[in-house]
C-alpha cells in the first residue's frame, strides 16, 4: 500500500513537471482523464488481467521505446552542457525524477508479471530506455539561451510526454487492481522466514526484490545461525528443472541426428553415382548447433546486460575527466563536482546490478546445457551397441559426463567475450584516438603484432589438452578397475604393480600439463604485459611526435582508466582462449560419443496376436559387425506357456541367444517377434545400491501380499531374518553385502515380481546349494511354480532339471544341434544323448529321482562377448555360492542368527553413509597440508616475487602522477621527460620479467604440490583395508580422484596467491588513497568492517551449500555406473524411462544446492558493489570538497585507485569464498589421505625366507575375528591343525564363518585373540605382501584387468615366457591364446569382457599355476567351466598341486567327498572337522544333514 501511495506521489510530480512544457494542455489532463476512467479500465482489465493488460502495456512500451531512443544522444549532449553552464539545470532534476518514477513503478508491476518473464525482463528495459528518451526531450525543451525552432522538435517532445503519461497512467491503474487485490487477499506476497519451501520466492519476489537478491537474506541469515539441511532449500524455478531443460535439448539433439542421416545418405547416392575415389569427411549430427539453439535466448539477453555494463564502464573515464577538469579550475561551482560524484556512484551502481543479472543468465545457460548434456550422454549409455562399448569405457563415459560436460557448461560464460573483448578493443582504442592522437596506432600495431604468437601458442596448447585428456581418462579408466576388483588385489598382493602403473600414467599426464602451463605462462605474460607495452610506446609517441604535447593530469589518467579497460580486455584473452581450447577439445569428445551407433531394435517387434511366445527366424547375430557371427542359422518357435531349457558347453552361445531375443545383439536378416513383456534374470546378477525391497519391486507399487508370497518362493525369508533391517537394508554397491547366491534370489524375485509375460532366466540356478534351487525350481519355474502359465526359457547347467522341461534346445559352436523334449533327444544317438550317457548313466539306467548327486554342470558363465551386454564391471561382487566370499558389512549381520546382535548393527540398517556436508571453518591443518605439498620455500618465493611485482605496477601509476607535476608551468623540460620515459619503461620491463618467474614458480609448485596429493591419495586407497570399500561408494572415491584432484590441478594454488595478493593491494591501494586524501582512513574503517560483516554472513551459508553441493555429486556418478552395469536389465525390463528420471532428479538435488550456493554469491556481490560505490562516491566528494588543496594528479590517482579498492576488496571477498569452496577438495582429499590403512606390506626385520611356506602346515590356535571394535566375534575359538599337503574341504550354511576363514588366513580381517601359524611363523608378526604372495587363491568371482594377456597372468614381469605357456597348457588355454592374433599380446578389455567368464576363470587358474605356492585356496573354482574341462582341472590341480595344501571352500559338497578331511563351520565354530567317510557314517552330524540336503545320500 505505502509503495502504491509513492507512486501516486510521483505521478502528480510528474503531472507538476509535465506544465512545465509550454502549449502542452493535453499532457497536462492526461494523467487526470486516465484517472477518471480508472473504474471502466478495472472493470475490463479484471476480466483480461493476465492477458490484456500486460500485452497492451508492452506494445505501448515498445512504442514509446521507438520515440524516445531518439533523443538519448542529444540528451546525453545537453547533460554535459548543463554541467558547462549553457542550460539549467531543472530538465536534468526532472529526468532524474522520471527515471526514478519509473522505476518504482516497474518494482510495482512486476507483482501482477509472473509468466514470460523473460519478455517482460525486456519490457523493463524498454522503460527504463523511454524514461532517458523523455527526459532528454525535458532537457531539451528547458533551454535557457533560446527556445525551440524546430515545429518538428516540438511535436515530438509533446508526443512523447503525451504517451509517457498514458504509460503512467495504465501502471496506477495496475497499481489500483493490485491493491485491491492485496485487500482482498488473493495475492500471497513472499514473506521472510515464511517461505513456501514448495515454491522458490524468487517467484514471488518483486523486480527490485530480484535485483538485488534481496530473496535470498532469509536463507543467508538462516545458514550463519543454523546448519543447512535439504529441507532448508527451495526447489529450482519451473525453467531450471531438468524435465523442463532435457526435451527441449533432445528435440534439438534428434533434429540434428535426422539432417546428419540424410546428408550421409544424399553422400552415399553420391558415391555410387560418381566413379572417383574421393575420401569424404564422415558427417556428424552437429552438437555445437544444438547448444547454441537451446540456450540462444539467454545468451543473446546476456549479451544486452553485458553490452550495458561496458557502456557503462566507458562511462568513467568520461566522468573522471570532467571531475578532473573541475578540481583544476579552481571557478568551477562546486555543484558540479557533487553532481559528477553522484553520477559516478550511479554509474557504479547500474553497472553492477547488470553484471549481475548477465552472469545470472550465462549461469543459467551454462547449467541447462551442463544438464541437458548429461542427459544425453546417460540416455546413450542405454542404446550403445556392443561395439560402441568396448570403445567408450566406463572411465570414459564418466568424464565424459563429470568434466567435458560440465567444461562446455562453464564455457558459456566466455562466448560473449567472443565479441566483448573486440568491442573493448575498438572502443578503448578509439577514445585512446581521441586522448591522445594519432601516436595510439603505434600500440594497435604492437597487438596486431601479437596475433599471431598466440595463434600458434593456442594450437600448441590445444593439443596438449587433447593429450591430456586422454590421459586422464586411462587414469580414471585404471583406477575404476582397481577399485572394482580391489579384493582379487589385494588377495594377489599387486596393488604395489598397479600403484606404480597409475603413478606412471599420472606422472605423463602432469608432464603435459607441465608443457601447458608453460605455454599459458608465456600467453599470460603477454597478455598482461600488452597493456603496459602498448602505453609505454604511446605515451613515448605522444610526446616524441610534438613538444607542445604534454602529459596533463587528464590525459594520463583517461588513458590509464582506458587502458584498464583494455587490460580487462587483453587479460581475458588467454582464459578465454583456454576456455575455448579446453571446450572444444570437450566438444568433440562428446559429440563423437553421442555420434556413436545404437542398438537397432526394428528387428524386434511385439505382434500379440501371434500363436508362440517367441518366434525367432533367419537368425545371425552379432556381436560386433567386425566380428565374425556369434550365432548362425537361428530358427525357432515357442509356444506360450512352455519351459525351455538351453543346454550347451562353454561359449556355445547359450547367453548370446539370449541377448539376441532382447534385442542386445546386432543382425541384418533376423526377425523376432516377442508376444508380450519380458522379464530377465541375468547370470551375473545385477543389484542396485538401495533397499533390498525396492530392489525387489524394481519401480512397481508394494502389493503386501504377491511381495510376501514371493519372499517365500525365492527363498529369502531366512536371509531378512539375519539382516539387520529386514528388507530395509540397504544393500551396497553391486550387493556388496549379498553372497551370490542371495543376489541370484533377489535378481529371481525381481522379475517374478514384474509379472511378465515371458521370462528369461540365465543360468539362475547355478549359484545356490542344491536344495534352494531345487525348492526355487518347484515354487517359481517348474510346472507348479509361479511361472507355470509363463513362457520361460532357462539356461541351466543342472541336470536334475533337464527333465522337468518342455523342450530342450542344444547350442553348438553358436548353432542349434538339436532342439526337442527330453525323451526325444534320449531316444536317439545325438550329442545329448552322448553327454547323458556319460554324466548320468546311473540316473538314466536306474530313473532314479533321489539320486541327485549330479548338480554337476555343463557349463557355467556365457562365452567371451556375451557377458559384455551383462555388465561394464567384470569384478561385480559375485557369488557361485550362497555362503562363499561374504563381505564383512553382511557377516555383521549374519552373526545375530546364532548370537546376541550388537545394539549398533540394530540401528544402523545403511550399510553407506552420506558423505558429511556440516559447515566447519577452513581449517588452517588443510592450507598447512597444501603449503607443505607446495613447499613453504617456494610458496614463499612466490608471494614474494608477486608482491614486488604488484608494488612495481602501482608505482607506474604513481610515477605517472609525478610525470603530470612536471609541465605546471607549461614548460617541457626534455632530459626529465626523457628520464620520466626511461624510469617507466625500466619499471615495467621488471614488472614483467616479475611476472614470467612468479607464473614459473606457481606452475613448479602446482605440479609439485598435485603431484604428492594424488600421490598420497592413491597410496592411501590401496592400503585401506576392505571394510572400507565395503561401505564407500566407488563413484565416491571416483570422484576425487576426478574432479577434486583437477581442482587442485586447475585452480586452488592460483586461488591462493590470488587472495594474498589482493589483500596486500587493499592495503597498498588504501595507502596510496589516503596520502592524497588523508580522510579516507576514517571511511574505509567503517566500510571494511561492513564488507567483512558481509562476508562472514555469506561464508557460512555459502560454504554449506558448496559442501552440499559437492556431496550431491557422487550419488549421481555412482548412479551412472550402476546403470552402465544393469544396462541390460534395465532395456529388457523396459525401465530406461524411469532411470532417466531419477537421474534428472539426482541432478535437480545438486542444481538446487548450486543455484541457491550462487544467488547467495551474488547477494554478497551486490553488496559488496553496492558498498564500492559508497567508496567511490566519498572520494569523489572528498576530492571536490578539497579541490583547491589537491592537484589534479592525485585527484586522478585518488579515484582511479578507488575504483581499484573497490575492485580489490571485492575480488578478495570473492576469492577468499572460491578458496574456501575449493578447498574442500583438498579437505576431501585429505581426508581419504589420512584414512586407517592396513598392517605394512612388508616389516623388513621380520620377512620370512624366500621359499616360505615350504610344507604347507597349518595351524591355528584359539582364533577368532571380529569385523571391527565393539562387535562381537564372528570366529570363536578355532582351533585346529592341518598337515603338509592335505586336502581339506570347508563347508557350512550361510553365516557359518567360511569366508570369515579365508579372509582371516589372507589378514583381510585381522585376529582378535589366538594366532595363525604356517611353518612356524605366526601370519600376524610378517608384512602382508609376505603373507598374500605365499598363498594362491583361485577366486569364484574371476576379476581381469585391461592389459595384456601376459600382464594379466604376470603384472610383475616374474616369469618366462616358457613358464607361461606352460601355465596356460596346464589350465588348458594355451590352444585359445594360440589362436588369438596377437598372443600374450592380445588386449583384454575393460573387466576382461572380451573373454567369456569361463576363460577368465582358467586364466585365474593359470594365475595359479605360475605362482605355485604350497598353499593353494579354492573358492568355487571350477563352477564356470562345463563338465569335461571341470574334470581336466581338477586333474591338472590333483598333479600341480600334489604337494601342495589346499582349502577348498564348496556348497556343492559332490567337488569335497575325495577330500581328506571336511571342516564343518556353524556360528563360528568349529563344529565337526573329520574324513567325509567318517562324517556320513553319523547320521545326527551336520554334514550329513547337508549331504541329505543336496541328495548324496538318501
Amino acid at each position: 500500500m505505502d509503495n502504491s501511495l509513492s507512486v501516486c506521489n510521483t505521478q502528480l510530480s510528474v503531472q507538476d513537471s509535465v506544465t512545465l512544457v509550454e502549449g502542452s494542455y493535453l499532457s497536462q489532463w492526461t494523467p487526470v482523464l486516465f484517472v477518471l476512467a480508472a473504474p471502466f479500465h478495472f472493470l475490463y482489465f479484471k476480466r483480461n488481467f493476465q492477458a490484456s493488460v500486460v500485452q497492451y502495456k508492452f506494445i505501448l512500451a515498445v512504442f514509446i521505446t521507438l520515440i524516445g531512443t531518439l533523443r538519448i544522444s542529444i540528451g546525453l549532449r545537453d547533460i554535459h552542457d548543463i554541467l558547462f553552464g549553457e542550460k539549467s539545470p531543472d530538465g536534468l532534476i526532472l529526468s532524474i525524477s522520471i527515471v526514478l518514477t519509473t522505476i518504482i513503478i516497474q518494482d510495482e508491476s512486476h507483482k501482477t508479471q509472473m509468466k514470460k518473464k523473460r519478455k517482460y525482463r525486456f519490457f523493463r528495459i524498454f522503460g527504463l530506455f523511454c524514461s532517458f528518451g523523455i527526459s532528454s526531450a525535458y532537457i531539451i525543451h528547458k533551454r535557457t539561451d533560446t527556445t525551440v525552432d524546430n515545429k518538428w522538435e516540438l511535436q515530438l517532445i509533446e508526443w512523447t510526454t503525451q504517451l509517457y503519461c498514458v504509460l503512467i497512467s495504465v501502471y496506477l491503474i495496475e497499481s489500483v487492481i493490485l491493491v485491491l487485490k492485496q485487500v482482498l487477499g488473493t495475492d500471497q506476497s513472499f514473506q521472510k522466514g515464511n517461505a513456501d519451501k514448495d515454491v522458490s520466492p524468487e517467484i514471488k519476489a518483486s523486480y527490485l526484490s530480484q535485483l538485488t537478491w534481496s530473496w535470498v537474506t532469509p536463507l543467508v541469515l538462516h545458514g550463519y545461525k543454523h546448519n543447512l539441511e535439504q529441507s532448508d532449500l527451495w526447489p529450482l524455478t519451473p525453467g531450471n528443472v531438468s524435465t523442463n531443460i532435457i526435451p527441449i535439448f533432445e528435440k534439438y539433439w534428434e533434429e540434428e541426428v535426422e539432417k546428419a542421416t540424410r546428408e550421409r545418405q544424399s553422400q552415399e547416392k553420391r558415391k555410387i553415382q560418381t566413379t572417383t575415389n574421393n575420401v569424404e569427411k564422415q558427417i556428424k549430427a552437429n552438437l555445437l548447433n544444438c547448444i547454441i539453439r537451446a540456450s540462444g535466448p539467454a545468451l543473446l539477453l546476456s549479451a544486452f546486460y553485458k553490452l550495458l555494463y561496458h557502456f557503462a564502464e566507458f562511462a568513467f573515464p568520461y566522468i573522471l575527466r570532467l571531475l578532473i577538469g573541475i578540481t583544476k579550475d579552481r571557478k568551477e561551482d562546486i555543484w558540479k563536482g557533487y553532481i559528477l560524484a553522484i553520477l559516478m556512484f550511479s554509474v557504479t551502481i547500474f553497472k553492477s546490478v547488470v553484471l549481475n543479472l548477465h552472469i545470472k543468465e550465462t549461469q543459467e545457460a551454462g547449467r541447462s546445457n551442463w544438464v541437458a548434456l548429461t542427459a544425453v550422454i546417460y540416455k546413450k549409455t542405454l542404446r550403445l551397441t556392443n561395439a560402441a562399448k568396448q570403445d567408450s569405457t566406463v572411465g570414459e563415459i564418466i568424464n565424459l559426463m563429470s568434466v567435458d560436460a560440465e567444461k562446455i557448461g562453464n564455457c558459456v560464460w566466455s562466448l560473449n567475450e567472443v565479441w566483448a573483448v573486440p568491442l573493448l578493443f575498438s572502443m578503448a582504442f578509439y577514445f585512446l584516438w581521441q586522448t591522445l592522437g594519432s601516436s595510439v596506432f603505434v600500440g594497435l600495431i604492437i597487438v596486431l603484432l601479437l596475433v599471431p604468437v598466440n595463434f600458434v601458442l593456442m594450437r600448441k596448447s590445444k593439443q596438449l589438452q587433447l593429450e591430456s585428456m586422454d590421459l586422464k581418462d586411462a587414469r580414471i579408466k585404471k583406477m575404476n578397475e582397481v577399485l572394482n576388483g580391489i579384493k582379487v588385489l589385494k588377495m594377489y598382493a599387486w596393488e604395489e604393480c598397479f600403484e606404480k602403473c597409475i603413478l606412471k600414467i599420472r606422472d605423463q599426464e602432469l608432464h603435459i600439463l607441465a608443457k601447458r602451463e608453460g605455454i599459458q605462462n608465456w600467453m599470460h605474460v603477454i597478455w598482461a604485459t600488452t597493456p603496459f607495452t602498448i602505453s609505454l610506446c604511446t605515451f613515448g609517441a605522444y610526446v616524441f611526435m610534438d613538444v607542445n604535447n604534454v602529459m596533463s593530469a587528464e590525459k594520463v589518467f583517461v588513458s590509464l582508466s582506458l587502458f584498464n579497460i583494455l587490460q580487462y580486455s587483453l587479460h581475458l584473452v588467454p582464459h578465454v582462449i583456454n576456455y575455448f581450447i579446453q571446450t572444444a577439445v570437450s566438444l568433440k569428445r562428446i559429440q563423437n560419443f553421442l555420434n556413436n551407433e545404437e542398438l537397432d531394435t526394428s528387428i524386434i517387434t511385439r505382434n500379440t496376436d501371434s500363436e508362440y511366445g517367441i518366434t525367432v527366424e533367419d537368425g545371425t547375430f552379432v556381436w560386433d559387425t567386425a566380428m565374425e557371427p556369434t550365432l548362425k542359422n537361428i530358427r525357432f518357435k515357442i509356444p506360450e506357456g512352455l519351459l525351455v531349457a538351453i543346454v550347451g558347453s562353454v561359449g556355445a552361445g547359450k547367453s548370446s541367444l539370449l541377448s539376441a531375443i532382447l534385442g542386445e545383439m546386432e543382425s541384418e536378416t533376423a526377425k523376432v517377434n516377442i508376444k508380450g513383456s519380458i522379464a530377465y534374470v541375468a547370470q551375473q546378477p545385477w543389484i542396485m545400491n538401495t533397499s533390498l525391497q525396492q530392489n525387489i519391486l524394481f519401480g512397481q507399487d508394494l502389493d503386501k501380499k504377491k511381495y510376501e508370497y514371493i519372499l517365500d518362493a525365492s527363498a529369502l525369508r531366512k536371509d531378512l531374518e539375519v539382516l539387520p533391517g529386514g528388507d530395509q537394508t540397504e544393500i551396497g554397491e553391486k550387493g556388496i553385502n549379498l553372497s551370490g547366491g542371495q543376489k541370484q534370489r533377489v535378481s529371481l524375485a525381481r522379475a517374478v515380481y514384474q509379472n511378465a509375460d515371458i521370462y528369461l532366466l540365465d543360468d539362475s540356478l547355478s549359484a545356490v546349494d542344491a536344495h534352494v534351487g531345487k525348492h526355487i525350481f518347484d515354487k517359481i519355474i517348474g510346472s507348479n511354480g509361479l511361472l507355470k502359465e509363463k513362457t520361460r526359457i532357462l539356461v541351466t547347467h543342472g541336470l536334475n532339471f533337464i527333465r522337468k522341461v518342455d523342450i530342450i534346445i542344444t547350442m553348438v559352436d553358436g548353432q542349434i544341434g538339436e532342439i526337442g523334449s527330453f525323451d526325444e533327444l534320449t531316444g536317439h544317438d545325438g550329442p545329448f544323448a552322448g553327454f547323458m550317457k556319460t554324466y548320468m548313466a546311473e540316473e538314466l539306467s536306474t530313473k532314479d529321482a533321489q539320486n541327485k548327486d549330479s548338480y554337476r554342470t555343463l557349463e557355467g558363465i556365457p562365452t567371451n562377448d556375451e557377458t559384455m551386454i551383462h555388465s561394464s564391471h567384470s569384478d561385480i561382487v559375485h557369488s557361485i555360492s550362497d555362503n562363499s566370499n561374504i563381505p564383512i558389512a553382511r557377516q555383521m549381520s549374519r552373526q545375530t542368527s546364532c548370537e546376541s546382535e550388537s545394539s549398533e548393527v540394530l540401528l544402523h540398517n545403511n550399510l553407506v553413509q552420506e558423505e558429511n556436508t556440516e559447515s566447519v571453518s577452513v581449517k588452517l591443518s588443510v592450507i598447512m597440508t597444501y603449503a607443505r605439498a607446495v613447499g613453504f620455500k617456494v610458496a614463499l618465493v612466490i608471494l614474494a616475487i608477486n608482491m614486488v611485482h604488484e608494488v612495481a605496477e602501482m608505482y607506474l601509476d604513481v610515477w605517472l602522477s609525478k610525470w603530470t607535476q612536471d609541465h605546471t608551468n607549461g614548460t617541457v623540460n626534455e632530459t626529465q621527460r626523457n628520464m620520466r620515459l626511461g624510469i617507466y619503461g625500466a619499471i615495467g620491463l621488471f614488472r614483467g620479467v616479475s611476472i614470467f618467474v612468479t607464473e614459473t614458480f606457481v606452475t613448479y609448485g602446482l605440479i609439485k604440490a598435485t603431484r604428492k596429493l594424488h600421490r598420497d591419495l592413491l597410496r592411501n586407497i590401496l592400503r585401506s583395508p576392505m571394510s572400507f570399500f565395503d561401505t564407500t561408494p566407488v563413484g565416491r572415491i571416483v570422484n576425487r580422484f576426478s574432479k577434486d584432484i583437477e581442482t587442485i590441478d586447475d585452480q586452488l594454488i592460483y586461488q591462493f596467491k590470488d587472495v594474498v595478493i589482493c589483500l596486500f593491494l587493499v592495503v597498498c591501494n588504501t595507502v596510496v588513497i589516503s596520502t592524497g586524501t588523508p580522510h579516507f582512513l576514517f571511511i574505509m574503517l567503517p566500510v571494511t568492517v561492513v564488507y567483512f560483516a558481509l562476508q562472514r554472513l555469506y561464508v557460512s551459508t555459502s560454504r554449506q551449500l558448496r559442501m552440499m553441493a559437492s556431496a550431491a555429486r557422487s550419488p549421481i556418478f555412482s548412479h551412472f555406473g550402476e546403470t552402465i552395469s544393469g544396462c541390460s536389465t534395465i532395456r529388457a525390463f523396459q525401465q530406461e524411462e524411469r532411470f532417466m528420471i531419477e537421474s534428472a532428479r539426482r541432478f535437480d538435488v545438486l542444481n538446487t544446492r548450486r543455484s541457491l550456493a550462487r544467488s547467495v554469491e551474488k547477494w554478497l556481490h551486490i553488496r559488496l558493489d553496492w558498498l564500492g560505490s559508497i567508496i567511490v562516491l566519498c572520494v569523489c566528494l572528498l576530492v571536490v570538497v578539497n579541490k583547491d588543496d589537491i592537484s589534479p594528479g592525485i585527484v586522478g590517482l585518488a579515484i582511479t585507485y578507488a575504483l581499484n579498492v573497490t575492485n580489490c576488496i571485492e575480488w578478495l571477498v570473492k576469492l577468499t569464498t572460491n578458496v574456501g569452496t575449493n578447498i574442500i577438495s583438498l579437505e576431501r582429499i585429505k581426508e581419504y589421505s589420512e584414512t586407517p590403512t592396513e598392517a605394512d606390506w612388508i616389516v623388513e626385520n621380520k620377512r620370512p625366507e624366500h621359499d616360505w611356506p615350504n610344507e604347507g602346515k597349518v595351524e591355528m590356535d584359539n582364533y577368532g575375528v571380529r569385523y571391527r571394535e565393539g562387535l562381537e566375534l564372528v570366529l570363536k575359538s578355532i582351533s585346529c591343525k592341518i598337515a603338509p599337503c592335505e586336502k581339506i574341504g570347508i563347508v557350512g550354511r550361510t553365516g557359518a564363518g567360511k569366508s570369515s576363514l579365508t579372509m582371516g588366513l589372507f589378514r583381510i580381517l585381522e585376529k582378535a585373540q589366538g594366532c595363525i601359524v604356517i611353518d612356524g611363523i605366526d601370519i600376524s608378526t610378517i608384512g602382508l605382501h609376505d603373507l598374500r604372495s605365499k598363498i594362491t587363491i583361485i577366486p569364484q568371482d574371476p576379476v581381469l584387468f585391461s592389459g595384456t594377456m601376459r600382464m594379466n597372468l604376470d603384472p610383475f614381469d616374474e616369469y618366462s615366457n616358457e613358464d607361461i605357456w606352460t601355465a596356460l597348457n596346464h589350465a588348458h588355454l594355451k590352444a585359445f591364446v594360440i589362436g588369438l592374433k596377437d598372443g600374450l599380446d592380445h588386449q583384454c578389455s575393460e573387466g576382461g569382457d572380451n573373454l567369456s567368464v569361463g576363460q577368465r576363470q582358467l586364466i585365474c587358474l593359470a594365475r595359479a599355476l605360475l605362482r605355485k605356492t604350497r598353499i593353494l585356496v579354492l573358492d568355487e573354482a571350477t563352477a564356470a567351466v562345463d563338465l569335461e574341462t571341470d574334470d581336466l582341472i581338477q586333474t591338472t590341480i590333483r598333479t600341480e598341486f600334489a604337494d601342495c595344501t589346499i582349502l577348498t571352500i564348496a556348497h556343492r559338497l559332490n567337488t569335497i567327498m575325495d577330500y581328506t578331511r571336511i571342516m564343518v563351520l556353524d556360528c563360528g565354530q568349529i563344529r565337526e572337522f573329520d574324513s567325509p567317510t567318517n562324517l556320513l557314517l553319523d547320521k545326527n552330524s551336520i554334514f550329513y544333514g547337508m549331504a541329505k540336503d543336496a541328495g548324496l545320500v538318501s
